[in-house]
C-alpha cells in the first residue's frame, strides 16, 4: 500500500476517533446538565422531609403505652399521669388510653362492666360489637407557636422575599417548544454523526480489505502500475548494481595478492544484455550520451526467430543499471546507424534498412515521434552512416546511403530533406553512383566531408559550392589504397596545442587499418590523381569493422575486428603492433567502437553477439605534454618513409607494417 493511501486512511481513522469524541462529549454534558437541573429539587425534597419529621416527631411511643394525646378537653387540668394506670385503664385498639371512675362516664371501652360484691371484684369479660371509630381534632382555641430556627448548609442567611416574576402559558409554551427543537436538533446530530462513523468504517474496511483475484489482475495491468514499477524498480537496481562497498572496514590492511585484474591494462567494467531485445540481434551502431557520460544507445538489427517482434531495436543503456536498459525504442526496420543529438540530449537519431530516418524522445514511449517518409525525396536505400554538424543554434543532420544520396535535415521537420546531394563518380563502369558505407566531418567543418565506399575508395565531397570546387562528389581525388568495402573512417579530433584534424584512419574488409592525409582544400585539384595512404597496420586477422581515434590522447587509436579482438595503438610507442590486444566476450564479432566523450577512459564495444561490452583502459588514454611533438615526429617519419618508397608520388606501393 502507498504512503498516500496508508494516510488517506489514517486520516479517516482520526475523523472517525474525532467523532466518536464529540459524541461522548455531548453526552457527558447532557447528563451533566440534566443532574445540575434535579440536584437542588432533590435537594429541597429531602430537606422538607427532615422538616415534617422533626415536627410529628416519632411514633415509636405508641408501642410503649405512653399515651400521646391530652388526658383531658378541658382547660387549665393538668395531665394525669399515665404510667400509674389501676385497673379501671384500659388501651383501645386504636392505640388511645381510656380511663373510668366511680363517678361514671358515658364511655366504656370494650364493654368492661365492673361488679363489686363486698371485699371481692370480679371482672367479666363480654363481648361485644366494636364500632369502627375515627380520631377527630379540633382546636377549641389557639395557642401562640413557638417559632422554629432550622439552618442548614445551603441556608446560611437570611431569607429574602422576592417577588416572584409572572409567566404566562404563551411563555411556557415557547420555552417547551424551544426545548423540543433543541432535543430534535441533538438527536439529529448523534443520528448524522452515528452515520458518518458507521460509513467511515466501511471506507477503512473496503480499502483495508483483501483484494480479489480479478482486482488484482487488473491493477496489475493499469499502466499507471506499470509506469510506477519500471521506475521505481529502476532506481532500486541503480542502487544495487552501485559497486561500492558500503560495509568496508578501512581499518584492515589490503591483501597481499590483489585482485584478478592486477597487470591488466584493460580491463571490463560491464556487459550490457537483456534475453528479451538482445537475443538472435547483433549491434549495428553505439554512440555516447553528450550529456549524461553514464548513458550509451546502442541500435539492434532483426531478430529472424521472432516474427511479432519489431524489426529494429535501440536500447539505451545507463552503467547504474545493468539487468536491463534504461530505454527502449522500436522501429519497423532494421536500425543501422543511431547518434544522441549533441544539441538536445533526449533526442535520440535512427537510420533504418528502409531508408527512413527515425527520431525517438526519452519522454515519449517506445515509438518515434518523427520519421521521414519512404518516398524518392529521402533515402530509399539502408542508411549506414550519419553525423550531426553546426551549432547549438544552427545545427543539420547529415545522413548517407548507399545509394550515393546524402541528406541535410533539419531535426524538427523530417517531411522532407533541407538538401539532397547525389554522389556520383564518372569513372565507374556500370553505375555513377557511389555506395556510400562511412561518412565524417573534420572537426570544425561543417561542408565538406569524406565518405567510404563499397568499392574500398575514399572520395571528398562538397555540400555548397566553394571556390574551385561544386557542390558534390571531388572527381578528381580518389583516396585509393583497400582492396574492400570500408566499414569505418574516423578523423583525428582537434585537441592539444598541434592540429592533426588532416588525418584519418580507415578500416576495411581487408584485414588493413590504414591512415592517411586529406589533400588541403586550399589547393584543389584540377586533374584526377590518386592518393595513397601514409602508412598501413596489417596486423589483423580477420575483417576489421571499425576504428576510432581516442578523445585526449593524439597518438592512441583503437580498432575492433571479426575475430572478437579489441586492439589498442599508441603510434608514439610502437606502430607495428598494438600496445593492448584484448579477446572480448565469446569470441564473435565485435562491430562498432565509441569512445566516451568525458575523458576517453572508456570503451563502447558493440557485438554481434548483441552484447554491449564497455572497457575501462586506465591510464593509458591520459597523454603527457610531449605526445603532440612526439607524433609530429611519428608521421613525418611516416611520409618520409613513403616518399622514399615513392609512395608520395601515387603509385601503388604501400607502407605495410606487422606481416
Amino acid at each position: 500500500m502507498s504512503d498516500k493511501r496508508r494516510a488517506e486512511i489514517e486520516a479517516k481513522r482520526a475523523k472517525l476517533a474525532d467523532l466518536r469524541k464529540a459524541r461522548a462529549d455531548r453526552q457527558r454534558a447532557e447528563t451533566e446538565r440534566r443532574q445540575s437541573e434535579a440536584g437542588p429539587s432533590s435537594g429541597a425534597r429531602r430537606d422538607v422531609d427532615e422538616l415534617v419529621n422533626q415536627l410529628v416527631g416519632n411514633r415509636s411511643g405508641l408501642d410503649t403505652g405512653v399515651d400521646v394525646t391530652p388526658s383531658s378537653s378541658l382547660p387549665n387540668t393538668p395531665p394525669r399521669p399515665t404510667a400509674n394506670l389501676l385497673y379501671g385503664s384500659t388501651l383501645s385498639p386504636s392505640g388511645r388510653v381510656s380511663r373510668q371512675s366511680d363517678a361514671g362516664s358515658d364511655r366504656v371501652s370494650m364493654g368492661t362492666t365492673m361488679v363489686g360484691i363486698m371485699d371481692h371484684v370480679e371482672r367479666v369479660v363480654t363481648p361485644r360489637f366494636i364500632p369502627d371509630l375515627i380520631d377527630v381534632d379540633q382546636e377549641l382555641f389557639e395557642l401562640p407557636q413557638r417559632e422554629r430556627v432550622i439552618y442548614n448548609k445551603e441556608v446560611q442567611t437570611t431569607a429574602i422575599e422576592t417577588e416572584t416574576p409572572h409567566i404566562s402559558e404563551e411563555d411556557i409554551r415557547q420555552q417547551i417548544f424551544r426545548e423540543r427543537e433543541l432535543e430534535a436538533e441533538r438527536i439529529a446530530q448523534d443520528k448524522e454523526l452515528e452515520e458518518e462513523s458507521v460509513q467511515l468504517e466501511k471506507e477503512i474496511e473496503q480499502e483495508i480489505r483483501e483484494l480479489t483475484e480479478e482486482e488484482r489482475a487488473h491493477i496489475l495491468s493499469a499502466p499507471e502500475f506499470l509506469d510506477f514499477v519500471e521506475q521505481s524498480s529502476k532506481i532500486l537496481q541503480r542502487a544495487l548494481n552501485d559497486g561500492y562497498d558500503y560495509t568496508r572496514d578501512y581499518t584492515i590492511g589490503t591483501e597481499a595478492n590483489g585482485d584478478d585484474s592486477e597487470g591488466r591494462r584493460v580491463k571490463r567494467i560491464c556487459a550490457f544484455y537483456d534475453e528479451r531485445y538482445g537475443k538472435n540481434r547483433s549491434i549495428t551502431d553505439i554512440d555516447w550520451s553528450p550529456k549524461y557520460p553514464e548513458l550509451s544507445v546502442a541500435s539492434y538489427n532483426k531478430n529472424p526467430a521472432a516474427l511479432n517482434e519489431p524489426d529494429g531495436i535501440v536500447a539505451v543503456w545507463n552503467l547504474h543499471l545493468l539487468d536491463r536498459p534504461e530505454f527502449v525504442f522500436h522501429s519497423q526496420s532494421d536500425v543501422l546507424s543511431v547518434t544522441f543529438s549533441p544539441f538536445h540530449s533526449n533526442l535520440v537519431f535512427g537510420g533504418t534498412y528502409s531508408g527512413q530516418i527515425l527520431l525517438w524522445d526519452t519522454r515519449s514511449k517506445h515509438l518515434p515521434v518523427l520519421k521521414t517518409p519512404l518516398s524518392a525525396a529521402g533515402h530509399t536505400h539502408p542508411v549506414y552512416a550519419m553525423q550531426m554538424v553546426g551549432t547549438q543554434n544552427a545545427h543539420n543532420l547529415i545522413t548517407s546511403s548507399t545509394d550515393g544520396t546524402v541528406c541535410s535535415w533539419l531535426v524538427d521537420m523530417l517531411a522532407q530533406p533541407q538538401e539532397t546531394l547525389e554522389l556520383v563518380h564518372a569513372g565507374h563502369n556500370k553505375t555513377g553512383e557511389v555506395a556510400i558505407t562511412a561518412l565524417d566531418f573534420p572537426d570544425n567543418e561543417t561542408t565538406t566531408f569524406w565518405v567510404g565506399t563499397e568499392e574500398g575508395n575514399v572520395y571528398q565531397a562538397n555540400r555548397y559550392d566553394r571556390a574551385g570546387a561544386k557542390a558534390g562528389l571531388n572527381q578528381y581525388d580518389i583516396y585509393k589504397g583497400h582492396a574492400g568495402p570500408i566499414m569505418g573512417l574516423h578523423f583525428h579530433p582537434l585537441v592539444g596545442p598541434v592540429d592533426f584534424s588532416d588525418l584519418f584512419l580507415t578500416v576495411s574488409v581487408d584485414w588493413t587499418v590504414k591512415l592517411w592525409r586529406a589533400k588541403s582544400l586550399a589547393k584543389p585539384s584540377t586533374t584526377s590523381q590518386v592518393i595513397a595512404p601514409i602508412y598501413s597496420f596489417d596486423e589483423a586477422d580477420d575483417y576489421v569493422y571499425d576504428v576510432k581515434w581516442h578523445t585526449a590522447h593524439p597518438a592512441v587509436f583503437g580498432t575492433v575486428d571479426g575475430s572478437g579482438r579489441f586492439d589498442l595503438w599508441n603510434l608514439n610507442t610502437d606502430t607495428e603492433v598494438p600496445v593492448v590486444s584484448t579477446n572480448v566476450g565469446s569470441g564473435r564479432a565485435i562491430n562498432k567502437l565509441e569512445w566516451d566523450r568525458k575523458d576517453g577512459r572508456r570503451a563502447a564495444l558493440g557485438g554481434s553477439d548483441g552484447k554491449l561490452y564497455v572497457y575501462d583502459i586506465g591510464d593509458m588514454g591520459l597523454p603527457r605534454e610531449s605526445e603532440w611533438t612526439d607524433l609530429q615526429k611519428t608521421i613525418a617519419g611516416f611520409i618520409g618513409g613513403a616518399q622514399a618508397n615513392g609512395a608520395a608520388d601515387g603509385d601503388a606501393t604501400r607502407i605495410v607494417a606487422g606481416r
